[in-house]
């Protein structure tokens, strides 16, 4: 039962900070409106690195359906923990979305532009392009897994240092790639918050765009997959 509390609050916790620093920084009224994207880049790699310290060790703090499933195929986790870590997590993203919104519902009653609203909660792209959009995030997700696997190649890394290196990858991914898509290289980091506008009184939300979900559902998977049996192709030792 610990693993999938352990996704659970840690998926709720990475949604509060992440979509929370995104609220933060562009809803009317919050005192760090207009702070920018380098802000959301770095509490993004942080909202990450915070839970993944905190459960590491009691699930493995993966957070994310896409790289559970991964890692499922490698053989590094077992299959049958895979749904329960799966709901836990678009459980956990919901619910940190929902307090989210607790949080900045003055903020989002202040915002009048829909838009700025549902980017709080889930991803969208710079120049909607379907093709490219999901190529984004094919290829970030890729970045991402595939470094996360490579970490292992590390000789002698100190016991949570793996943590500061996801932190790098994150933020790496985000400001090298997000502005193509937001990357999301998750898919309960959009699925689970985007549930939350759909259904949360947001005072003129406006669409939550669910077509666009496909590219954050299933790109960020087949990258997941794509890295995993590349790394195990390559003959490392």
């Amino acid at each position: 039962m610990l693993p999938y509390i352990a996704e659970f609050l840690g998926t709720m916790m990475l949604i509060l900070l992440g979509d929370g620093v995104v609220a933060n920084v562009t809803l009317n009224k919050s005192g760090m409106k207009g702070a920018g994207s380098i802000q959301i880049t770095l509490a993004w790699g942080l909202a990450v690195m915070v839970p993944a310290f905190i459960f590491g060790a009691a699930s493995g703090a993966s957070f994310n359906p896409a790289l559970t499933i991964a890692l499922a195929v490698d053989g590094t986790v077992g299959w049958n923990t895979v749904p329960g870590y799966i709901v836990a997590q678009f459980a956990g993203a919901f619910v940190g979305a929902c307090l989210v919104y607790i949080l900045f519902k003055d903020q989002f009653d202040a915002t009048e532009d829909p838009g700025a609203k549902l980017g709080v909660f889930s991803c969208g792209p710079s120049v909607p392009n379907m093709p490219l959009n999901f190529l984004a995030e094919v290829v970030a997700t890729f970045v991402l897994v595939f470094s996360i696997k490579g970490i292992g190649q590390v000789a002698g890394i100190a016991g949570g240092l793996d943590k500061f290196f996801v932190f790098a990858i994150i933020v790496s991914c985000g400001m090298s790639l997000g502005g193509l898509t937001g990357y999301a290289m998750n898919p309960a980091r959009d699925i689970g918050p985007r549930i939350a506008h759909q259904v949360l009184p947001i005072k003129g939300k406006g669409d939550s765009n669910w077509p666009y979900a496909i590219v954050t559902l299933c790109g960020p998977i087949v990258g997941a997959l794509i890295a995993v049996l590349l790394y195990q192709a390559i003959p490392w030792a």
